[in-house]
């Protein structure tokens, strides 16, 4: 499915300063609807910052961030609510409530989330509705019997699930994914990345991805979902040597700048000392 026309998210030389060293420094890019950017650097590269500044929880001091048409870096706090609610975050290691079930989990962004709805969060045709949404996520990461179960009684990989599931219940045109895969073992890594997948490919969603995993990457670039036989399934030859057509590109910050993009053929041709380092299967 090739990704829409219209832009969700600019970046043009945006700079961000702590003091006198840079976070951000000159960062531009786009991102269209089925897209993916795959974020790689070293610790204090400017990853994490970057998808901050999307949604205005650090304010730049250069540039200019437009995100869903609308301007991020000229709102105020306030302002800034309705743009959030619309984008989905899938937090480091999952962010869950310890003290909510994995349903109030999964529902927290709904009964957060500014529509146009005037019924009373107490209306029962709207806690069904908001129950019917919880569990159609939940059953679109595979997890619709936990539904009761509380993050304490989740493995690892099933919690990670449980918060993409919460990212994406609101069904949301952009998912930011801060380190999805930290800390799960290669085959809960590949198992989170395909439901990644699925979810770019099934909804069109514009994604971008931090992860230290350059194998992240490479599934979301070799790989599309199939509808019909529920499973990934490669990227065929033509499409990855079409520039039109490959949607998913890879950024290599240092120093809070952009110092790589380009596709995963161009990442692992390049010749730079740093960026060869995110290139490599055990990078």
């Amino acid at each position: 499915m090739p990704g829409g026309s219209s832009t969700i998210l600019d970046f043009k030389d945006v700079g961000l300063r702590y003091d006198e060293t840079w976070a951000l420094h000159n960062v531009s890019f786009s991102l269209k609807p089925g897209e993916t950017r795959i974020i790689l650097g070293a610790a204090g590269s400017g990853k994490t910052t970057l998808l901050k500044a999307v949604i205005g929880l650090v304010q730049v001091d250069e540039g200019n961030i437009v995100l869903f048409g609308e301007q991020v870096t000229s709102r105020e706090e306030h302002d800034l609510y309705a743009l959030r609610s619309k984008a989905g975050i899938l937090f480091q290691e999952g962010g869950l409530f310890d003290s909510l079930s994995v349903g109030e989990n999964v529902e927290y962004p709904l009964l957060n989330q500014q529509t146009g709805d005037t019924r009373s969060a107490e209306d029962p045709s709207r806690q069904a509705e908001a129950e019917k949404r919880v569990r159609d996520a939940l059953k679109f990461v595979e997890l619709e019997q936990t539904f009761n179960k509380f993050p304490s009684e989740l493995s690892g990989g099933m919690r990670r699930r449980v918060g993409i599931a919460r990212a994406i219940v609101t069904e949301p045109p952009l998912i930011l994914y801060d380190s999805p895969t930290a800390g799960l073992d290669p085959i809960t890594a590949n198992t989170i990345m395909a439901v990644i997948a699925k979810e770019r490919d099934v909804r069109n969603t514009a994604s971008l991805i931090v992860t230290h995993r350059y194998q992240d990457g490479e599934l979301m670039a070799n790989f599309r979902y199939n509808p019909q036989g529920e499973d990934l399934v490669p990227v065929s030859d033509e499409e990855q040597r079409d520039p039109r057509r490959v949607r998913t590109k890879f950024m290599v910050m240092q120093g809070g700048e952009i110092v790589f993009f380009g596709t995963r053929q161009e990442l692992e041709n390049c010749d730079d000392e740093y960026v060869k380092r995110f290139a490599r299967p055990d990078g």
